[in-house]
């Protein structure tokens, strides 16, 4: 499938969405928050895009809005793109799960919340994966400042 075609299928499930290309060959995919469960649903079960491998889940802090982006791909039909979604809640920033979909999501999920303080709506084990139990901040944000640790931004 063409990145138009794909483009083409996903405005008939939800209208008009914002895509773009960037500098990547992937067609890319930006979601409201409330509709990003949903939408993966969809590409992963619809038989025209079976994007069945989540092969990466990054945290963003573009400076106003936190966001998570997701690389799908299809390992039947070949073809990838791109998901974004953002929150500009950054007090109490959260997004749904999608480990109930790609199950590879669970431990990026966890690592995410860590370092960027995104909650995911009903994600099985929220507990801390990599930072220690009483560490204080998100150290990827950009307002995060750790003179102890020299971690300055």
């Amino acid at each position: 499938m063409t990145n138009q075609q794909l483009q083409d299928l996903i405005n008939t499930w939800f209208g008009n969405l914002e895509f773009t290309e960037e500098a990547t060959e992937f067609l890319t995919v930006t979601v409201p928050k409330d509709k990003l469960h949903e939408l993966a649903e969809k590409l992963k079960h619809d038989s025209k895009t079976q994007f069945d491998y989540l092969f990466c889940e990054t945290g963003m802090d573009w400076g106003e809005a936190l966001g998570v982006i997701y690389h799908l791909r299809s390992t039947t039909l070949s073809h990838e793109m791109v998901v974004k979604v953002e929150t500009n809640d950054r007090t109490t920033a959260n997004l749904d799960t999608v480990c109930d979909i790609w199950r590879t999501a669970e431990l990026h999920e966890r690592e995410i919340h860590d370092l960027f303080g995104i909650r995911f709506n009903n994600h099985p084990n929220m507990e801390v994966l990599i930072l220690p139990p009483n560490w204080d901040g998100y150290p990827l944000r950009k307002d995060y400042i750790d003179e102890i640790n020299m971690i300055i931004r």
